[in-house]
């Protein structure tokens, strides 16, 4: 009774994050079964089994380009290319003197800078939940920006404006912050490699 209260639970907070078809297949994929089971008196010599697809290291990721115009947009959304709970893009270079607009596409995320994580002289940002923001980024290096609520599911974006002048302390930031990440724990190391 308790563990069904739980699945019950979850499946609600799914249907209203992702929508009931997503809730759905998120569910399904969560309970599918994994491997084969072998029962007393059964041949269980061979693994009929499906080989598992190979994943994409993380140096195997396309570099981003260094994107056009002066002002760049940068949607806050409950699922995206990159799965849930995400910013897209989630990468981006930008020239110094840039503005970057954070929309609030989906409720409930806002864009705020990651202590650590941005350059020394930089200013930081905090967006209130489910407002639009825009920060001009008037310092060279990385920045990494969370999603306050949903910095626990690695909702987080990388900007690199001119020159990665950060990128070693960047780096060593993130291998800490990326322990606090209950799920896509390697999210921030590939965003970070696509720079």
């Amino acid at each position: 009774m308790k563990y069904s209260k739980i699945f019950l639970i979850i499946s609600v907070g799914l249907i209203f994050t992702l929508g009931a078809s997503e809730a759905k297949k998120s569910i399904e994929a969560r309970i599918a079964p994994v491997g084969s089971v072998c029962l007393a008196g059964q041949d269980c010599g061979s693994s009929s089994a499906p080989a598992m697809a190979p994943t994409a290291s993380v140096s195997d990721l396309p570099k981003v380009e260094l994107s056009e115009g002066s002002e760049h947009i940068v949607e806050m959304l409950n699922s995206g290319q990159d799965g849930t709970m995400v910013f897209e893009p989630a990468v981006l270079k930008v020239s110094v003197g840039d503005t970057i607009h954070f929309k609030a596409t989906n409720l409930s995320h806002n864009s705020a800078s990651m202590a650590g994580m941005i350059p020394s002289a930089a200013t930081s940002w905090a967006g209130a939940l489910s407002q639009d923001i825009s920060v001009t980024l008037d310092k060279e290096g990385v920045y990494v920006y969370q999603c306050d609520p949903h910095v626990m599911m690695a909702m987080v974006g990388v900007i690199q404006v001119g020159n990665a002048i950060n990128m070693d302390d960047v780096r060593e930031a993130a291998a800490n912050q990326k322990s606090s990440f209950i799920m896509n724990g390697s999210r921030l190391d590939q965003y970070l490699s696509q720079l």
